[in-house]
């Protein structure tokens, strides 16, 4: 049997990884200033997230949620507690996408209402009406089609307040991204999500934050929508969430009401996954990496800007997003310099490193990006 040929991949195999480093069958070192997609929060098998999965896979690995699991409160008060959400509610999946589809089917159950904003370059997952919500026609199937999603310009509040002028009473949710990610590290405006607050309320639909990859710490926020200044009715999470190990989940605010039955998942919320999600809280909370991530952030932006064929650098903490002349810039990194980046159609380099990556290790990278370009620019 042969795999299914889904993924473009690079030529490269991970043995084993630490910390920002991961090291191929070859013993090759590389920089991982990429984190698989903004999942490595804490960096590569930390010791203590190591330990806490251990400690509680001799115990018990998996029942299903027919049981009560005292972890899974553990869990809430911890998010409540570091994310300031303490009066919210939580429930747990396996992924980002079941997350923005929960969250999406949530709202339509609280209003009774089909249509759902989305923007334009989002991302929000591969499940039926995350894809949906996705302004990516490559991934979307014919039976992924649907009509109750309305894709409006990003960071377009006239564009959005005439769609709610016209047709607020049939919106069921806004979906949108404090970073875009996927659509090449896009800020949504503080201005932006307050009148998406502001309508929603209104007309009684659900703002739902997508912070699946701008979440969890990474922006220096505990949620980029924080910036703003406003709280969303659901924040959907997943990515940095387990560091590695699957989890997903969506808070819920608390004039959303649940019924037995309405939600449900057989993975989600697994004692495992809680205790790797338990660990990445206390290292964020303990060593500060929210902090770290808007100082360390802030720093490696100014650097950048001061390398010349390197432009248009953006984004918040340690969700960085730049651009270059060069197309194979990527690559280059990568096969040359031994370092993971990302990148975003058409030319965007995408940064997402573990948010416990050391100033040390980011003088590395923007040393080799300064080498990169002059070696381009000759």
């Amino acid at each position: 049997m042969n795999l299914f040929n889904v993924y473009t991949l690079n030529n490269i195999t991970i043995s084993r990884a630490h910390g920002s480093y991961v090291w191929d069958d070859e013993k090759n070192r590389y920089l991982d200033m990429y984190g698989g997609h903004a999942v490595i929060s804490i960096g590569h098998t930390h010791p203590f997230w190591v330990e806490a999965i251990t400690e509680q896979m001799n115990k018990i690995s998996f029942y299903s949620n027919s049981v009560v699991m005292p972890i899974q409160q553990q869990l809430a008060e911890k998010l409540g507690k570091i994310s300031g959400k303490e009066d919210y509610q939580l429930f747990l999946c396996n992924s980002g996408a079941e997350a923005n589809e929960n969250a999406m089917k949530l709202a339509s159950f609280h209003n009774g209402k089909k249509k759902v904003i989305a923007f334009y370059k989002s991302f929000h997952g591969r499940t039926s009406l995350a894809v949906a919500a996705t302004d990516n026609k490559a991934i979307v199937a014919p039976v992924n089609e649907t009509d109750n999603i309305v894709f409006l310009p990003f960071n377009d509040e006239q564009a959005l307040q005439d769609y709610f002028n016209e047709h607020g009473n049939q919106i069921s949710s806004v979906i949108v991204e404090g970073i875009q990610g996927v659509g090449g590290i896009n800020i949504a405006n503080e201005t932006f999500l307050q009148l998406i607050r502001k309508l929603c309320t209104q007309c009684n639909a659900v703002y739902i934050a997508d912070s699946v990859q701008c979440g969890y710490g990474r922006s220096g926020e505990f949620f980029s929508h924080d910036f703003a200044g406003v709280n969303a009715d659901i924040y959907t999470m997943a990515k940095g969430m387990g560091n590695g190990f699957p989890i997903g989940g969506i808070i819920i605010a608390p004039h959303i009401q649940p019924k037995i039955g309405m939600l449900g998942t057989t993975f989600g919320g697994n004692p495992l996954a809680c205790a790797a999600a338990i660990a990445v809280i206390d290292v964020i909370t303990e060593d500060n990496l929210m902090e770290a991530a808007a100082e360390l952030g802030n720093y490696l932006m100014n650097e950048l800007k001061k390398i010349e064929g390197i432009k248009n650098v953006r984004g918040k903490g340690l969700m960085i997003g730049f651009e270059t002349d060069f197309p194979e810039f990527k690559n280059k990194l990568l096969y040359e310099k031994k370092i993971f980046t990302g990148d975003a159609k058409p030319n965007t380099i995408r940064l997402l490193p573990s948010l416990a990556i050391t100033k040390e290790q980011i003088n590395i990278f923007i040393n080799n990006v300064h080498e990169l370009a002059v070696e381009l620019r000759k």
